[in-house]
Parts: structure tokens; sequence; C-alpha cells
């Protein structure tokens, strides 16, 4: 079984993952929280798992270099995985209450954070012990930047090379540019990038009055664009411009490229990260909605101080729009435009390697300029049009790639909304649902807005919406894949 040889990376990463638990266990043996019995049994359940995985078939040479099957297959398992042994410490905490997490829901909830989604069927939050709050929104910053790009680092120590799972774990529509000569070292400078971000973010938030779990908690939840909070009324809880205003720009940092950052500090020319035609596009996009979303409300007479209803569209449109899923009013009151242009923007306003979901700017860029190119080819048919992105031309490899991934995406979102129309969900509940959960994105309209959340769900629309969350992160190609006949042949 060839295989098997990525079982001993697999357990590799379980085991690093069995560690991370050691942060909330750290907070609420700090705090007191009373969530202390949780997380021991999960961690060591967890890394027993990962060691028998990671001694039982070590028989892969040294600097074996992975195939391209044995990456995606890995980041399959990984993405499955992971979220089993993340929703251990929920059940474990809630089996001690008066209300027990089901799997189905402790699952949910586990593959919500690492996916970076931000729904959730929990209730009650600001009552919960602060070590498991930290731990639902510690996961969406894992999530991230993705853990198998840490992993990745640390594979050429176990004599495993892993651009192959570098390449299945990116996103984006250009998964072969490489930004250093070694793989490894590129792991590296994306993860120093958005742990120096993210402490920025931290700092940002404490010093504009959140307390320090608080700022860690939201951090997690901003840099990672997931959107989960502590409060039941998410951002609203706090009714702090200030806060408001600093969650603005760490969505915006963080719905743009981390690669484009780390190039501009690692070569000392910041004019690069202007010059980038998916930087500019997704700000303006974002920005310009909030813009434009706060004079509809003016227009409407929703709101009439001009202040208010800027600082209310621009972070409710680019929290949607990032895939962040922050709220600090119920927007489905809004004019109905409003809520539903919202939902459309997290499908292409993020940028390709950042930590938001969706189409991706990148894509929306090549679609665009393909779409411009055939139209002048009906005018010049012998014209030579290449599409370019950042002055460089698109391989037409690339196009048919991106337009085969808007074939899945649409077809996937179609699916899975009529599975959930199957079950007699409202409609505009199901496509919101499931746009939301591709999108990676959180809330939706109706019972599951920004005033609910999915707890009213039946088991088999709660694994609905988990299933389109995993699609949405692992971008549907590189998880379908594994269900073709071809992938298993020899």
């Amino acid at each position: 079984m060839p295989f098997l040889r990525i079982f001993p990376v697999l357990g590799v990463i379980v085991m690093v993952f069995a560690l991370t638990m050691l942060v909330p266990l750290g907070v609420s043996v700090w705090t007191h929280d009373g969530a202390e019995a949780a997380y021991p049994l999960a961690m060591l359940v967890t890394f027993a798992c990962g060691l028998l995985m990671r001694s039982a078939v070590w028989k892969v040479g040294r600097q074996v270099e992975l195939q391209t099957r044995d990456g995606i297959l890995l980041v399959g398992l990984v993405w499955t995985l992971l979220p089993l042994f993340a929703s251990m410490p929920l059940m474990l905490y809630f089996s001690g209450t008066a209300t027990p997490m089901s799997f189905t829901d402790a699952y949910f909830e586990a593959i919500s954070g690492l996916t970076t989604t931000g729904s959730t069927v929990l209730v009650g939050l600001d009552a919960l012990p602060g070590s498991i709050n930290l731990w639902r929104c510690f996961l969406q910053w894992l999530g991230g930047m993705g853990i198998l790009v840490l992993a990745v680092a640390i594979l050429p120590m176990l004599g495993v090379g892993g651009s192959q799972l570098f390449r299945a774990e990116a996103t984006g529509p250009m998964k072969d540019a490489k930004l250093t000569p070694r793989i490894t070292e590129t792991a590296k400078g994306l993860w120093s990038v958005y742990c120096l971000l993210s402490l920025a973010c931290v700092l940002a938030y404490w010093l504009a009055g959140m307390t320090p779990l608080d700022a860690w908690i939201h951090m997690f939840s901003t840099m990672s664009l997931g959107g989960l909070s502590s409060y039941d009324s998410s951002f609203g809880h706090f009714q702090s411009p200030a806060l408001e205003w600093v969650a603005i720009v760490f969505m915006l940092i963080a719905s743009c490229n981390f690669a484009l950052y780390f190039v501009a500090m690692a070569k000392r020319q910041p004019g690069r990260i202007w010059r980038d035609a998916e930087w500019r596009g997704s700000m303006g996009l974002l920005v310009g909605s909030g813009v434009f979303v706060a004079g509809l409300l003016l227009f409407k007479g929703t709101l009439s101080d001009p202040g208010e209803a800027l600082r209310m569209a621009l972070f409710n449109v680019i929290s949607i729009g990032s895939t962040t899923g922050y709220a600090t009013v119920d927007y489905t009151l809004w004019p109905v435009f409003a809520p539903l242009y919202m939902i459309m923007l997290s499908g292409i306003a993020t940028s390709a390697g950042s930590t938001g979901a969706g189409i991706k700017m990148a894509r929306m860029v090549i679609l665009v300029k393909q779409a411009r190119r055939e139209m002048r080819r009906i005018v010049h048919p012998r014209a030579v049009h290449p599409v370019t992105l950042g002055g460089h031309t698109v391989e037409n490899s690339t196009i048919f790639s991106v337009l085969g991934f808007m074939l899945v995406y649409g077809g996937t979102i179609i699916g899975l909304t009529m599975l959930l129309l199957l079950t007699d969900m409202p409609f505009d509940t199901a496509f919101s649902a499931i746009v939301a959960s591709v999108n990676n994105m959180g809330p939706g309209l109706n019972e599951v807005g920004p005033a609910g959340n999915y707890a009213g769900l039946t088991n088999f629309q709660t694994w609905v919406c988990s299933l389109a969350m995993l699609l949405g992160r692992l971008e549907m190609l590189s998880f379908l894949v594994l269900f073709t006949p071809g992938f298993w042949r020899k």
C-alpha cells in the first residue's frame, strides 16, 4: 500500500496538535475556570493516537519527497481527523454539565473552528469557561494559516520533504509559486508574518480596551478571519467604536496575501504591496462596498447619522465580505439588498494566500480578463491577447483550473442547498447556510443569521453544513479528487 508512507507524517501532525491543548489547559489552571479536567485526557488520547501512527509504519528513507497524491490524501485526512480530536475537550467539558454535547454538535463546532468558518451551535457563550472559548478561537488561529503549512517547516527534520504537502494545502489558483528556494523557508516565513501581525493585533485590542483574555480570543478569530466570539452578541458585546476600528484594520490586513507581506518585508520594499493588483482589488472592493452600503442605509432612512452609518457599514460589510463573520447589529434588518450583497461578497473579496476562503480575488481577476479576451476574439479572431496577473502571463492550464473550480464551486452550492431543501428547510436559510459554510464565513440569513446560530439544525443538516465547511476549506477539487477511481489506481 503506497499510501502507508503518509502515516508517520500524519502521526507527527496529530502529536503536535495534541500539544496545542496545553494552551487552553494553562489558561484553565491559571484562571480556575472549572474546565481543567477537559484537557488532559483529550491531550493524552490525541498524542497516543499520533504516536501510534508515527511508529506503526516508519519505513521511509531519508529525505523522501511526498508525491502529489500523498499530499492530497494527507491534507484530506488531517482536515477530517483533527476536528475529531479537537471536539474531545468540548465533549468532556459538557459531559459534566446539565446539557451534554452530542458528537455531531462537537464535531461541527470543531470543524467550524479549524476551517475558520465561525458557525456555532452553542448558546450561553458568555457563561462558558474562558479556556473553552479560547480553545474554540485558538482552533481558528491554527486553521487560519493552516497547521499543515507549519508542519512543512518540520518535515525535513523527519527525513520527509514537504513541497507536495504545501501545494495541496495552499489556497488560490497558482499553487506552484515559491517565495524562497526551499519550501521549508517559505512555510517558516509565512508563519513568522502571521505571528508578527497576530501580536500586533492582540496588543491593539488590549490598548483599545479589551481584557487580556478577550484580546487573545478575538485576535485568534480576527487574524484567522474566523469570527467566533466569547459572547452571544458577537463583537456587538463591546459597544466600542475604538475596538471596531481596530477590528476593521486587522480584518483588512488578514484578507490579503500573507506571501505578499512576506516578500515586501524580506526585500524591504513596502511599495510592492500597493503595486499588487489583487491587493488593490480586495481592499478596494471591501472598503468600497462598506461605503456603498453606508450610503444605502442613509438613503433608505435605516440610519440617520453619517458617522455611525459609515462605521456600522464598514465593520459589518468588511466582516462578512472577508469571511470573518463578526456582527455588531442584526444586519438582516437592513434593506434586503445589503445582507444578500454581503453574503455574495464573501465569495470573492479575499486574496489568494490570505486566511479567507471563497473563490478568491485572483480567480475573479483571471475570470474577468478571460471573459474580456473572449469578447475581443469575437471582434479580432486572429489577435493575441494573453491573460496577465501581476505583470505575468497566466498559463492556459491555470485558466482551465480556474474554470473547473468555478464549475465545482457552483455545483457544490447548488447540490448541498438542494440537499437541505429535501429536509424542508426554508430556502433563504438553506441557501445562505450553504454559501456561508462553503465560503467559511459563518452566519447566514434567517435562523442561521447574526441574531441566531446553527443550534436549531437537525443532525443531518448539521453534517451537511460540516461537509460544506470542509469542501470550502480544501477548495473542493483537492477533496473531491479523493473519490475518483483514478486517484487510487497505481
